[in-house]
């Protein structure tokens, strides 16, 4: 509460009860119930008045159109506020006035170079579609690996039960360490150590918000401006992006289509040179959903070693494979290669929204203590993963049953088996069959469709004729292609795939 604020002569008496103005006394008496209306008013104006020699309250040149500033100029005025001496008025000149020529000059507010450098290719293509569907047909969208859409596959109750413990309890509302707490860093690092070969100690583990922010502090940790990181193509357009927000290069290493997409190890190692800090693998793969065998790491790892460079493993589909296939963690096969892992609760779990992820050190020689230490000062800048899910994720690592991650797989095994069989029978389109994850690729002849140029004007006419969304593959560095998202029931696969059948055979040309 303020009392006996003077002005010289100007004096502000707030009293609790009313508001009185005396004419003859410099003392003003709020009632407590309209002061805080009025003094805010008042306080909103002190850069847009002045007063003149005579002690009248006056607009600020610039400022006679603002309607706000009428009604309080009309309040201060109806105050009758006086004031003995110019000189000495309390407040600065700075605070009540502001100069003519900042008044009258454009606001020339300007976007960092830092966001201009941002692009998320996948996001920013959907967010700037405007092609209108097919008003007659239902959206049917094969295009975000958004794993939710399982919807008739329910969350165990370990799951749930976790969560709501952790609200009903009320003890996880805090602040926790910003590279998480040590409990859910032990539950994680107890999940993936595997009693052979891979043991993960809590101090390995650094808790982040979902996989992308793994990858980003991997990256950022790493390089420095100008340095360059290897990437692959067709690969996750978020490499990319991350990278160049910093001023980080990439370089690109091809899959190979006839090898399974597995890594051309030549053009890797040509990429190679003396500002090259990491080689990024995406295994499982997105977009191709494939899966690579234990060989074929080894010789991943193998090249790595030679060149004394770490690897940022993206393993955010670990786990994920179809029959027939086997999925190994890069830092289960080697004692001297730094790995940094990266995976999150979003694809094996289908909790995406939850945006828990984290990196695992795989680091047997050291060679990463001064890495370490980064991560620990770049994760401050956020402050760690949500506090209710890091006091969870206890429970939901150590209780959910295996049952719940096999229905989840024979689920897309199923729907991939579905989409493959039905495309590989179109004249001008090609699938390629995955072996995990949750996607599929599909090329396109497109001699064979005269009339649509390029596989982004192939997703606009699908969309706009069939109200069917895939992704065209150019934003994945792998252009002729589209990325089909095989988390659909199967029912709405199935209309998926007929409603692509009715658009290729309207289109497909055999004599171009």
């Amino acid at each position: 509460m303020f009392k006996n604020s003077t002005f010289k002569g100007v004096t502000f008496f707030l009293d609790i009860k009313r508001i009185r103005i005396r004419k003859n006394l410099n003392k003003f008496q709020f009632n407590n119930n309209k002061m805080s209306g009025i003094y805010r008013e008042v306080s909103n104006l002190a850069p847009k008045v002045k007063i003149d020699s005579n002690n009248n309250v006056t607009e600020s040149d610039g400022c006679g159109e603002n309607e706000n500033l009428n009604r309080n100029v009309k309040l201060l005025k109806s105050l009758n506020i006086q004031k003995t001496n110019q000189k000495n008025y309390n407040l600065s000149e700075k605070s009540i006035r502001v100069e003519n020529d900042n008044l009258n000059s454009e606001w020339n507010i300007d976007s960092s170079e830092f966001a201009k450098s941002t692009c998320n290719p996948v996001r920013k293509l959907i967010e700037q579609m405007k092609i209108e569907p097919n008003p007659e047909l239902q959206m049917i969208a094969l295009s975000i690996g958004d794993p939710t859409v399982f919807s008739d596959i329910a969350k165990p109750d370990s799951v749930i039960k976790a969560i709501q413990k952790c609200i009903d309890d009320k003890k996880f509302d805090g602040y926790t360490p910003s590279y998480g707490t040590e409990a859910a860093r032990q539950a994680v690092a107890r999940y993936y150590s595997r009693p052979d070969n891979l043991i993960y100690k809590f101090n390995d583990i650094i808790l982040t918000n979902g996989c992308s922010q793994a990858i980003d502090l991997c990256i950022t940790v790493l390089a420095n401006r100008g340095d360059n990181i290897i990437i692959p193509k067709p690969g996750f357009s978020i490499y990319k992006t991350l990278a160049g927000t910093l001023g980080i290069n990439v370089k690109y290493y091809s899959l190979l289509e006839e090898n399974n997409w597995e890594i051309d190890l030549e053009e890797l190692e040509s990429q190679i040179d003396d500002r090259t800090k990491a080689i990024i693998v995406n295994n499982p793969s997105n977009p191709c959903g494939s899966v690579y065998s234990r060989m074929h790491l080894l010789d991943i790892i193998n090249l790595a070693e030679r060149y004394r460079l770490p690897i940022i493993a993206d393993e955010v589909y670990g786990d994920m494979v179809f029959p027939g296939n086997e999925f190994y963690y890069m830092s289960e096969l080697t004692r001297n290669v730094p790995i940094l892992s990266c995976n999150a609760l979003s694809k094996r779990f289908i909790l995406p929204g939850w945006r828990f992820g984290w990196v695992a050190i795989h680091d047997p020689k050291n060679y990463l203590a001064r890495v370490r230490a980064g991560f620990n000062d770049l994760t401050t800048r956020i402050l760690g993963p949500n506090s209710l899910v890091q006091a969870s994720v206890v429970e939901i690592l150590d209780n959910t049953p295996q049952s719940y991650f096999d229905s989840i797989m024979e689920t897309l095994a199923t729907n991939a088996e579905i989409v493959y069989e039905k495309l590989q029978t179109l004249p001008g389109i090609v699938p390629r069959k995955p072996s995990g994850a949750m996607y599929l690729m599909v090329g396109l002849d497109m001699k064979c469709f005269p009339d649509i140029p390029t596989d982004v004007e192939f997703v606009q006419m699908l969309i706009k004729e069939k109200s069917v969304f895939c992704l065209p593959a150019k934003i994945f560095e792998c252009p002729n292609y589209i990325r089909i998202v095989i988390t659909m029931k199967k029912e709405k696969i199935i209309e998926a795939c007929n409603r692509i059948e009715e658009f290729v055979l309207a289109h497909y040309k055999p004599n171009s």
